[in-house]
């Protein structure tokens, strides 16, 4: 009984470097983005060799997914795995070269893109050498998540460790199949791949889309499923419901890579299975949205007195819309408009502003008081404003897209009683030129939200106190 009571001795050191690194990481993708968004603006930003476009839009989605994203996703699965196995992070020597390993990775990568030395693959663009060394760190993550696990003095699996497994182990064999290559030589840094021609597309949205799936969908899930209900102070709404969620969700994502191929030569049936499994993914998708936000039964006030859990549940309504969105996009009949579109622009980031960055915030706010043994974050006026702020920034940004993507569909597919196009290509890039100013604004204001938390995350570590004035005003908003 002593044994079972007894606090264990947690890993955090760990947690605190990986939550140290997505919060810097994230600002640089954040801030990079913004950049390529005034570059799309005004090309005369488009200078130099390394700072086009080309360069800077794959630093730009692998800083925000793989930098940000994955070292959220590490802090969060080491932080949970502990906490919910009552056990320490198994191998302190293992769990700290996945640190600094994949902070290696991040660079390399990174300066493959800014050189140009890339595969020019959606989302698996760094070459042959990052892709090796990428394997064994994350092998060495599989094996300390699962020796963690086996070590757990709790009988019980929690559903987040699902979650997080199946991002790990599925995240894995999606990275080995998709980028098997064959180097130009020992020493170069070009290489070609396997795999070619349709082959080479099946296996790249293969692996495109289920990065979407695994990587920003189920590893984040594992942190609302941790989070939310720790939040809360309430158990999670439906654990039957989180566990059909679970393996619904992971049986029918696997086969939804083929929507991105809809009209090109790869086989209508594989096409029609795509689209078929995506409308199915709206069932486990929006179970596992109304499970989260359903959590909060009995403690719906909470929502007005913590803003940290508005950007959790937020967050779920991103996720719900993003999941709608998704698999309507999917219907053959919509893609014909939507497809090359800024539409898809703007559902991307609905899903990885609204859903990903914003569940990481709030699990970045949960976390940091904790590691660094502060009774509270050092302002909750200034979390609010950090919510409101990017909230606006996300709408304008999405809302932009959605209107410039329909737009351009449309003006594409219209034609004149002659049967020509009505509009030349240049005539819609003018056209969309009003909604890229609208995105990069919607861009500016999200970076600053990101400031914002960085500013409040210093005084909170520092252990710094709101001054008596603003206090007052803090207390009277609660009430």
């Amino acid at each position: 009984m002593n044994m079972l009571s007894e606090k264990p001795n947690y890993n955090d050191d760990i947690v605190k470097l990986f939550t140290i690194a997505s919060v810097f990481w994230g600002v640089v993708g954040f801030l990079v983005g913004v950049f390529i968004a005034l570059q799309m603006a005004f090309p005369a930003l488009n200078f130099g060799e390394y700072l086009t476009f080309g360069r800077l839009r794959p630093l730009h989605t692998s800083a925000v997914i793989f930098a940000f994203g994955g070292n959220v996703l590490f802090a969060t699965s080491y932080y949970s795995v502990q906490r919910t196995c009552r056990t320490r992070l198994w191998g302190d020597g293992w769990s700290k070269f996945t640190f600094w390993g994949y902070q290696f990775f991040i660079v390399i990568a990174a300066l493959g893109y800014v050189t140009g030395v890339t595969q020019g693959k959606e989302y698996a663009e760094p070459e042959w050498y990052a892709d090796l060394w990428l394997t064994f760190v994350w092998v060495a993550y599989l094996v300390v998540f699962l020796m963690t696990l086996k070590n757990r003095r709790e009988p019980h699996i929690y559903v987040a460790n699902w979650f997080f497994l199946a991002f790990i182990v599925t995240v894995a064999v999606l990275h080995l199949v998709n980028n098997i290559s064959i180097p130009t030589s020992l020493l170069g840094a070009k290489s070609y791949p396997l795999w070619g021609g349709v082959q080479a597309a099946m296996i790249q949205w293969w692996y495109g889309h289920n990065a979407v799936g695994f990587f920003l969908t189920a590893g984040f899930l594992g942190i609302m499923y941790y989070f939310v209900p720790k939040r809360a102070g309430r158990p999670v709404y439906s654990y039957r419901l989180s566990i059909l969620h679970f393996w619904s969700l992971i049986f029918m994502y696997i086969w939804a890579g083929p929507h991105h191929l809809h009209y090109t030569a790869l086989p209508d049936w594989a096409q029609t299975l795509g689209m078929t499994f995506s409308i199915m993914l709206w069932m486990p998708s929006w179970g596992g949205m109304i499970n989260g936000m359903m959590t909060l039964s009995g403690a719906w006030h909470k929502l007005r007195e913590d803003p940290v859990l508005r950007f959790m549940i937020i967050s779920l309504a991103f996720y719900g819309m993003s999941t709608f969105e998704g698999p309507l996009m999917s219907i053959k009949e919509v893609n014909a408009l939507s497809h090359y579109t800024d539409w898809t622009i703007g559902h991307v980031h609905s899903g990885a502003l609204g859903w990903v960055a914003f569940i990481s915030f709030g699990a970045i706010y949960h976390l940091v008081p904790k590691l660094w043994g502060k009774k509270e974050l050092y302002s909750l006026k200034l979390v609010n404003t950090h919510l409101w702020v990017s909230t606006i920034g996300i709408v304008l940004y999405i809302a932009a897209m959605w209107v410039s993507g329909i737009m351009q569909g449309v003006m594409w597919r219209t034609y004149d009683s002659m049967g020509f196009l009505e509009y030349s290509f240049v005539e819609t890039v003018m056209a969309m030129h009003p909604f890229y100013l609208i995105r990069a604004l919607g861009g500016i204001l999200f970076l600053t939200g990101a400031l914002i938390m960085v500013y409040n995350l210093i005084k909170t570590v520092r252990g710094d106190t709101v001054p008596a004035s603003s206090l007052k005003s803090e207390e009277a908003a609660h009430a």
